[in-house]
């Protein structure tokens, strides 16, 4: 079973919460608190295997419970539960900076409260198990290491790369601050990402990247022209497809349906970007839950991309760079800190 620790101050949300996660039969709900005082005790007491935590809190708001959690949980799976407004975005990015593993957007108030327990457990289960499944197999020593990957052997694309293509999603923001801080302001390539987030929270996003790279970061918008030493990020809800107009490379939004349950989908991007520049180009793949990623890499490979997966040490959730990896679609698959300095390398062709 995995232990869960609820902390919210409404008790209609512990209801929601609790009836969603309960009707899982491997997940037991062990204790709720309802403040981030009264959390921080739990944690201590019940000693759960993950915390889901509500942000805005009387007596001690969730930022500050995180920030005592820490001090003596470090690996301790924490998911924010935050409001989809520009607040509540900026508290979830200023959670996940101070060591949160993930978070889950509060459903709206629509709808009945069958559909509210329906979302929530469609959403934070999947969380729940991924994050706690990679803390148990990073946590035992008798498991046997995971296999060293070799470079994978293929005709590359020889000549200096048009583009630069990030897809990633839990864990995300955080591996994309550390790799864009690193990259100089004459990095030569255009660069577009796609972060698995909603509306209101891929803009702030994109503010935050700007503030720590030396590099121009924004949010996409239609029409946009891929320009070197710019970064696009996909808006949330809209697919970022690439198209080549004349000689330009510009951005389309669109609300095509999800896939891999997700929009924007970084299959899409890795889609449209193979019609505009064929196979020169650098994909990477960063930490992140579930397979998106994987049928776009596929292609982009086949046509001589250079591929990067992040390593399972250094990944949150090793499920997106995993499946890249155990595809053989990766050449090279490096720990966090190492990628900056391969994409300059890169980059110089």
């Amino acid at each position: 079973m995995i232990r869960v620790l609820l902390v919210d101050d409404s008790a209609l949300v512990r209801r929601l919460v609790t009836t969603a996660l309960q009707a899982d039969a491997e997940i037991s709900v062990v204790g709720v608190a309802v403040n981030g005082r009264d959390g921080v005790e739990q944690v201590k007491a019940l000693d759960p295997d993950l915390v889901v935590l509500d942000i805005e809190m009387p007596e001690m708001d969730g930022l500050t419970a995180l920030d005592r959690i820490r001090e003596d949980r470090p690996r301790l799976p924490v998911i924010m539960f935050s409001t989809l407004t520009a607040r509540g975005a900026r508290q979830t990015l200023d959670a996940l900076g101070r060591g949160a593993s993930d978070y889950l957007a509060k459903p709206s108030g629509a709808g009945s409260l069958g559909a509210s327990i329906a979302a929530v457990r469609d959403e934070l289960v999947p969380k729940i198990k991924a994050l706690v499944g990679a803390r148990r197999v990073a946590g035992l020593p008798s498991a046997r290491p995971a296999p060293v990957t070799q470079p994978v052997r293929r005709r590359l694309v020889r000549t200096a790369p048009d583009a630069l293509l990030i897809g990633c999603s839990t864990g995300g923001p955080d591996a994309l601050a550390q790799v864009l801080s690193q990259l100089p302001a004459a990095f030569g390539l255009p660069i577009a990402v796609v972060q698995h987030m909603p509306p209101v929270f891929t803009g702030m996003l994109a503010q935050r990247l700007d503030g720590v790279s030396a590099l121009r970061v924004r949010e996409a918008a239609e029409g946009d022209v891929m320009e070197p030493g710019q970064v696009l990020v996909a808006p949330g809800d809209r697919h970022l497809r690439l198209r080549r107009v004349g000689a330009k490379v510009s951005v389309r939004l669109t609300e095509e349906p999800p896939e891999n349950f997700c929009r924007p989908a970084v299959d899409v991007l890795f889609r449209s970007a193979l019609e505009v520049y064929g196979g020169n180009v650098i994909a990477v793949i960063l930490t992140g839950m579930g397979q998106d990623g994987l049928r776009g890499t596929e292609a982009l490979a086949a046509r001589g991309a250079q591929v990067l997966a992040q390593d399972q040490a250094s990944s949150v959730v090793w499920g997106m760079p995993g499946a890249v990896v155990g595809a053989g679609l990766a050449n090279e698959v490096l720990a966090l800190p190492a990628i900056p300095a391969r994409l300059r390398g890169l980059a110089e062709g």
